[in-house]
């Protein structure tokens, strides 16, 4: 039997319906459960199929474990090591390059280091920083924020250099882009479920979290055209990222969504908060796709270990000297190459929050 583990942080509702909701709609053939787990041995059994993973980025001993369970097969969502590398600098360049709109975006060196760090340690930093130019490009208003955050932590609304020296200087170890502020007509964030299905929910970031005031529905709220791009630029970051669950967020002026946040693989579904229509769009959504996933074959991602573990099965012959050099290249196929020894991004055709 199939089985399909939730590995969760203290949100209720999400768990709890996407459980329910993954034991009924597979009429008894998969099995929906709390992961539970303890000392992970070197050689621990695959117990799930699937895993779907809402904390391992705030629990160091949870993204180990996913990552050797991802070793005997299981497939996490989302991806325990692209997860691990990921940040949202790195995805703003990305995304500028696939055709996306992003407002300008700078990444600044830390204000501090742990103590071990010297002088002699960050010979490379230009020193003084050319505040004055970075502004220039960037502009005001702007938004200081860390380059991997989330839940809106850590993030200033920036009006003056005053200001940007101010709170750059009690940013302490954390590594800070300054990005520009997009004034806004109108903001959108966007659930994105197998790099395929989209959801686009009319948002306003400045209500606070479970108000009840941050989703509202508003009907035609994108014309057809702005509808289709956005709904492009989801689909083409998801990809692009390589992420089964996310959310894209964008900032829309003058009829351009500039995405500024895409990096939120365990994204906000509790009830209370996206409210009963997204809340059961996403779950029904979810279910779909991990069971459709079931049925088939689960592929694990391409890690460069993979090779390893199944290699190619040896040409029962060699080529004669009558065969031709390209007919002699397509009788073994070589496995997938990996850059680095983490996973690529190049078969991207490959945000939590601020």
């Amino acid at each position: 039997m199939k089985r399909v583990g939730i590995l969760v942080g203290r949100e209720v509702t999400f768990p709890e319906s996407i459980i329910k909701s993954i034991n009924e709609k597979s009429g008894g053939k998969v099995v929906a459960e709390m992961v539970k787990v303890g000392g992970i041995r070197l050689d621990e059994p695959k117990k799930y199929d699937v895993i779907i993973d809402r904390i391992s980025h705030e629990v160091p001993y949870y993204r180990a474990m996913l990552k050797r369970l991802a070793l005997e097969g299981t497939y996490v969502i989302n991806n325990p090591f692209w997860w691990s590398a990921d940040d949202k600098f790195f995805n703003y360049s990305l995304a500028a390059k696939i055709g996306v709109a992003i407002p300008k975006t700078v990444l600044l060196p830390q204000h501090a280091y742990i103590k071990d760090i010297t002088g002699e340690s960050l010979r490379n930093l230009e020193f003084p920083i050319d505040w004055e130019g970075i502004v220039d490009y960037v502009g005001f208003p702007a938004f200081l924020k860390p380059h991997d955050g989330g839940g809106w932590q850590n993030v200033s609304k920036i009006n003056s250099l005053e200001e940007l020296w101010n709170e750059y200087n009690q940013s302490g170890t954390l590594c800070m882009t300054l990005q520009e502020g997009i004034e806004y007509d109108q903001f959108v964030r966007c659930y994105c479920v197998g790099q395929e299905k989209v959801l686009i929910m009319p948002y306003d970031p400045s209500k606070p979290y479970l108000s009840g005031e941050q989703y509202h529905n508003a009907e035609n709220y994108l014309s057809p055209e702005l509808h289709k791009r956005v709904e492009q630029d989801v689909i083409t970051i998801c990809k692009a990222l390589g992420y089964d669950l996310n959310t894209v967020e964008f900032a829309i002026k003058d009829g351009v969504p500039y995405a500024i946040d895409f990096m939120n693989p365990a994204p906000d579904a509790e009830l209370a908060s996206v409210g009963e229509y997204n809340h059961n769009w996403i779950v029904d959504n979810m279910t779909d796709f991990i069971l459709k996933k079931l049925e088939q074959k689960v592929e694990t991602p391409e890690y460069r270990w993979s090779a390893l573990l199944n290699p190619p099965a040896p040409a029962k012959k060699q080529a004669s000297a009558k065969t031709t050099p390209t007919s002699a290249a397509k009788a073994v196929k070589a496995p997938a190459s990996k850059k680095d020894g983490k996973p690529t991004k190049a078969k991207a055709k490959k945000a939590s929050d601020k």
